[in-house]
This record gives structure tokens, sequence and C-alpha cells, in this order.
């Protein structure tokens, strides 16, 4: 059983602790990842997690009495440094801004071992991440990070470098990465296991290829290791005096002048390339100013009170697509489950973006948002004598129910008449339990 020292730091340096244990537990860091209260956490949360079956085809549900029947063998191996990780199975997945994002989908087992581990790491490493990283930590968010990303602009910081890694996830070389898990972490057997991980390969269309560098996306431990590799980045730009944020590999610094700003990008594209040996894509790394610049889904605008928050448009265009779909025409499904659908998707979404400013953008969306759902209604009342009947039915003079009722203009132009306005108001969606987007939005703010 080889022991496990951890570090603190003053000023940037690091000095072994005298006991090579996680402080305060007097118990080897292999032992404490294969503690059973650590493991029930760790299936716990593997389980609420859920997700896809690996290469072997085992799903969440399975893994619980799976373990209680093989787990004395699976300890043995792992204590024995016999146990092999099986390959991930990769799946691509299409990015929002278009191009593919390769996902890494591990077994169950796999993920259980691999959040185990996780969980006894960030511990050790998370308390001396830089303040300025806000990616998968430990009471850390996206909203944290583009709060402090205003106050930056608030304070005159005005020129924002975006720094954009090349597939960071692809391109981590285990060895730059395993150094750097080293610096706190001497358990050879925790060492292996994580390197073993790295080296498990991937499965695609039913054949192993060897992984040479990569943590894949979509593991547990990916996202501690991340932050590990990239701690370096942060210490030197602190160093430095910048302001930036970082999210994962979502990386912006702020700067008062568009010279200083395309300065910064140099020298940091020259450090990580040099030192972290990975690869920043110059082609989308750029120097913008904060109003057309955007951070994780959002951006900024300037009013006489200050920098407020906007979504980015790209976003906007997103959830429109998506609202498009789930209120079709072309989808026959009864309102209350078109509604079901729309209701889960709109609270999603405003439970992450009602950190905006934007109560016009908001109000705007809900108005496009109920035409779509009158051009429904328009299309299930079909026959002219039911839509005037309905119409009737709704408060709409006979003369003009029968006159609308026998239009032929499309369905969109019917839906934006102000005789479908009056007679399927806001109040009839609300009625259905449809809900608005800037509804949403102001009791989001004001429970805030």
């Amino acid at each position: 059983m080889h022991p496990v020292s951890t570090t603190t730091e003053r000023s940037g340096r690091s000095a072994p602790l005298p006991e090579s244990v996680i402080p305060g537990l007097g118990v080897s860091l292999w032992e404490q990842m294969l503690s059973p209260g650590n493991l029930g956490r760790a299936l716990r949360r593997v389980e609420a997690n859920r997700g896809a079956p690996g290469v072997d085809g085992m799903s969440t549900e399975e893994l619980r009495p799976w373990i209680r029947e093989h787990w004395a063998s699976v300890r043995e191996a792992l204590d024995a440094g016999t146990y092999r990780p099986l390959p991930v199975r990769r799946v691509v997945i299409p990015k929002p801004g278009g191009g593919q994002r390769m996902l890494g989908v591990p077994t169950v087992l796999d993920r259980l071992i691999q959040q185990a581990i996780a969980q006894v790491l960030v511990p050790i490493f998370d308390p001396f991440f830089s303040g300025s990283s806000f990616g998968f930590r430990p009471g850390k968010s996206a909203h944290q990070a583009v709060r402090v990303a205003r106050r930056c602009v608030e304070d005159g910081l005005r020129w924002v470098v975006d720094v954009d890694l090349e597939r960071f996830f692809d391109r981590v070389q285990f060895d730059v990465l395993m150094a750097r898990v080293a610096r706190k972490v001497d358990d050879r057997k925790i060492l292996k296991l994580i390197r073993a991980y790295l080296e498990a390969g991937v499965m695609v269309d039913g054949i192993v290829q060897a992984t040479v560098e990569g943590t894949p996306q979509g593991s547990p431990l990916s996202p501690i290791l991340s932050n590990i590799m990239l701690d370096d980045l942060d210490r030197e730009l602190w160093k430095r005096g910048h302001r930036f944020v970082r999210f994962a590999d979502d990386i912006r610094v702020f700067v008062r002048s568009r010279r200083a700003a395309h300065r910064v990008l140099d020298s940091v594209t020259t450090m990580i390339e040099q030192r972290l040996k990975l690869k920043v894509n110059t082609e989308k790394s750029s120097v913008r100013h904060a109003r057309e610049a955007t951070l994780l889904g959002f951006g900024f605008f300037f009013t006489r009170s200050g920098v407020k928050i906007r979504v980015d448009p790209k976003a906007v265009s997103r959830l429109k697509d998506r609202i498009r779909e789930l209120t079709s025409r072309r989808w026959s499904v009864s309102m209350p489950c078109r509604i079901g659908k729309l209701n889960a998707y709109v609270t999603g979404w405003m439970a992450y973006f009602h950190l905006a400013d934007t109560p016009r953008v908001f109000k705007d969306l809900d108005e496009w948002f109920r035409r779509r759902m009158r051009q429904i209604r328009w299309k299930e009342w079909k026959k002219p004598k039911t839509r005037r009947r309905n119409l009737r039915k709704l408060g709409i003079p006979d003369h003009k129910a029968r006159e609308w009722a026998s239009s032929g203009k499309g369905y969109w132009r019917i839906a934006g008449s102000p005789i479908l306005a009056r007679a399927l108001p806001n109040i009839h969606w609300t009625d259905l339990g449809l809900k608005g987007l800037y509804p949403t939005w102001h009791r989001l703010k004001t429970t805030a």
C-alpha cells in the first residue's frame, strides 16, 4: 500500500505535508477511495446521473444488484493492480455552433470507480484552484462566472480575449497531465488506476482503438482532471495580474485596450502551447469589445445604470428552433401533451437564462410563442363550420366569426390577426397551464 501526500500552498508554492494522508483522515488515499462511505456516495451519484450504457450494455439500474454479487472480485483486482477498465463507447453529438463533439461513455462500473476517485481528488486539489475558475467545482457555477465577467467590464476592462483551446479534451497529453496529478498525489495505485482510465481506449463500430492522449468527455474523472491540467494557466494569468474567467476550457481575459488584448492573446497562446502542450485554435480565438463578446451563452450591453447581461443571440436562435419543433403543426399530439413538453423545455431554459436583464426580449419571444400556439389551435379546428362555432363561443361577433372562418389566409397570418388574438388571449393559454418566458423570468428574478 502506497501512501498519498497532499500539499498546502503559500504564495503559489507547494510544500509536502508531514503525513502521507488526506488531512484529518489518517488513512491512505487508496483506502479512502474504496471506503464504503465514498463508494456509496459514488454509486448514488452514478445512479442519479443515469446515462446510456457503456460497451458492456449494463444500465445504471442493473449496477447495484451486479455490485452486490461481484464487488468482492472487483475489489480484489483493484487491490492487486490487475483491474483493467473497459474501453469507452464513442458517441458523436453535434455542437450548437456547428461541428461535432466526441463523447466517451464508460461502463457503469467504471463510472462508479472513476466517481469514487474524483471524490477523493477534489478535496486535495480544489481548495487551491484559482478563484477565477468556475467550471465543475463545488459551490461554483456558470452564473457566478458571468457575474464576475460583468464586474470586470464594469471596472473598465472592456476588451475581451477569447482563448479557444482546439479539441482540449482530445489533446491532453498523458505524461503532462499525470505529472500535475503527481504533484499532490504519490499513491502509486491511484496514479496507476488514473493512467489506466486514460489509456483504456475507445470502441468505434465494434473496434477498440488505442488512446495516446485526451480525457474522454462524459467520464466522471474528466472535470477534475481538466481543472488540474489548466491550473497552471490560471496561476500564470494571476501572476501576470490579469483579470480573467475560466469555465473548464472556456477562457476569457479582460483588459483595457485592444493593443493589450492582442499582446495577451499572443503570450497566452505561447504559454499554453509550450508549457501545457495544448493547441490554441487561432481561427476561433479572438479579441472583441465587451459589447460583442459572449460567455457561456450570455453577452453584455451598456446602459446609463451600468453594464447589463443579455442572452447571446445564438442561444435565442436555438430556443426558437426547439420551440418550432414542439409547436410544429405536423406533430399530431394532444394540446395537454404538447404544453407539458413545452413547459419542461421553457422551465429548464429559463432556469439558466433568467440571469439576463432583458425583459423586453422575453416579452417579444412570448408574443411569437403564443402566435405559434394559435396556429396549432386554428389547424385543430379545421373546418370553417367548426372555426366559426368556436370563434363565437370565444366572444367573436357572428359576422366576424363567419368572415374569418372562411378566410383563405395562411395559418401564420391568421394566427397574427387581431381576431384570433382576441379569441385566444394570454389568459387562455395561462388557464391551460402554458408557461411563458417573461412570467417565468419575472418569477425567478423576484425570488432570487
